[in-house]
């Protein structure tokens, strides 16, 4: 079976996840990762401080190990490779890495550079994000386009799934679209309990700081096509892509399409909670949609994808 394996991104964190992994891959999520973080990944993900383990610098770390580490196991028990990869925002970065684009520790380096630059442009301009259920994304963009005729700054940040964008701004921008989203076809108006406006221009000083980052990464060509939030195409300039995703639209619905288009009869969500695979089952109707949440789900998984 052709699959696509799928990365989750920032929100899907909880205390306690990858207890199973960090457990059997110190090799992994030990000593190496600590020593790039200049913290316990182990402590911070079985015991938290919720409060610091959702934070922006800590959070996009922790994911990303938990889900890369997730990764590995089922990469060494699938039948073949995966056809194809995509990660939600954070979760691009993981799926950078399991092509191999980047090794492992590189790529953990340059998330927690990510996630500094992210965190301290979002205190600087303070800003958030709202879902907008039940609105395509044509609809969401008049509606931003209207906001910012009249000299607000509001932003269509992510289009995940059919009847599911993000839009980001001001806290001004956001009450404006939960008093004016009817009038654009918004059936209702979700806060998100985020630290910043992500994916807008709200964070161009984060875009500037991570290019610095990028730079002293030489990455490889994928082993596989790993298709690009802002592009919802096989990624090529991998540095120029990913400073673009802090401050551009993430089109992960069209992504998923793509990848669909592609060839993918399975998506495979690998990582802490299944968000992806909720936005595979939305817009890909059709095809097999799979989750490797923990070490248990690595053989039914690997067995599921063998099937001809």
């Amino acid at each position: 079976m052709r699959y696509g394996v799928l990365f989750p991104g920032q929100g899907s964190q909880f205390v306690g996840m990858g207890a199973d992994v960090l457990a059997m891959r110190e090799d992994l999520l030990g000593a190496p990762a600590d020593e790039v973080l200049g913290w316990s990944l182990r402590d911070l993900c079985t015991s938290g401080p919720e409060e610091d383990l959702t934070s922006t610098e800590r959070a996009q770390p922790a994911l990303y190990a938990i889900s890369y580490a997730l990764w590995d196991e089922l990469a060494a028990a699938a039948p073949h490779p995966p056809h194809a990869a995509a990660g939600h925002s954070l979760g691009e970065y993981t799926a950078l890495a399991a092509a191999g684009a980047m090794g492992f520790l590189t790529g953990l380096d340059l998330v927690a550079a990510r996630g500094r630059a992210m965190g301290s442009a979002a205190r600087r301009r303070p800003a958030g994000m709202a879902a907008l259920i039940g609105v395509d994304a044509e609809a969401a963009e008049r509606a931003a386009d209207a906001r910012r005729a009249e000299g607000g700054h509001l932003y269509v940040a992510n289009v995940n799934a059919p009847g599911q964008v993000v839009v980001a701004g001001a806290a001004a921008d956001l009450e404006w679209v939960a008093e004016h989203g009817r009038d654009h076809g918004v059936r209702r108006v979700i806060a998100l309990n985020v630290a910043g406006a992500f994916h807008s221009p709200f964070m161009a000083d984060a875009a500037a700081e991570l290019e610095a980052a990028l730079a002293r990464v030489a990455f490889a060509r994928p082993a596989f096509p790993v298709f690009a939030n802002v592009t919802a195409a096989p990624m090529e300039d991998v540095a120029t892509t990913l400073a673009a995703q802090l401050v551009g639209t993430l089109r992960f619905a069209e992504s998923l399409t793509a990848m669909a288009a592609a060839g993918v009869e399975a998506f495979v969500h690998v990582g802490p909670g299944d968000v992806t695979a909720g936005m595979a089952r939305r817009t890909v109707p059709g095809a097999t949609v799979l989750t490797v949440t923990s070490l248990d789900e690595v053989g039914a998984t690997a067995q599921a994808l063998a099937v001809q």
